[in-house]
């Protein structure tokens, strides 16, 4: 977007985020530390409640969430899906129309509504980095098991043949010694 001309404001979450905006120039408009292994809504209030007021009050056109999508526990993927405003998409199953009656108005319900749907989608985004997070660390440490095991097996084999050779010496001289006598 910054390549167009565009103004990006960004809300990271973690302290890598944080130091990679500040380090790269973004405009950092609030961010969320030590969240820890349970992200909630409690610890993520601020962030979340920043990003819903710059929509809100017209200063930013939409709010995009990058995020990891947890596929299953060897397949994680980064993505970026437009939260606000909602993109609407044409469904062949919906054929019939509707009409309903809100109350107090139709703006004031889909306003809240689309409070709690973007704060959902924000904790969920951010339980879901932590699964991710831990699935990582899950299969890393499976594959240093792993590797730590091959090593093992191959300096076992190392050691066993040096001390077959050191033993196959100590008979030679033994047996050269006894020759000899």
């Amino acid at each position: 977007y910054q390549s167009n001309g565009i103004e990006v404001d960004v809300i990271p979450v973690g302290t890598k985020g944080r130091a990679f905006f500040k380090r790269y120039g973004g405009n950092v408009r609030a961010s969320v530390v030590h969240m820890g292994d349970k992200p909630s809504y409690a610890k993520m209030r601020g962030v979340i409640n920043a990003a819903m007021d710059a929509f809100e009050q017209g200063q930013v056109d939409r709010i995009e969430l990058a995020r990891n999508s947890f596929e299953n526990s060897m397949v994680q993927r980064p993505m970026v899906e437009q939260i606000a405003p909602l993109v609407y998409q044409e469904s062949p199953e919906l054929k019939h129309h509707w009409d309903y009656l809100y109350e107090p108005d139709s703006h004031a319900v889909l306003s809240a509504v689309l409070k709690r749907y973007i704060t959902g989608q924000i904790v969920a985004s951010a339980i879901e980095n932590v699964a991710c997070e831990m699935a990582a660390r899950r299969i890393a440490m499976k594959n240093a098991t792993d590797n730590a095991g091959d090593m093992i097996k191959s300096l076992q084999l190392v050691y066993n043949k040096a001390r077959q050779a050191a033993i196959t010496q100590e008979i030679s001289e033994i047996v050269s010694g006894a020759a000899a006598v």
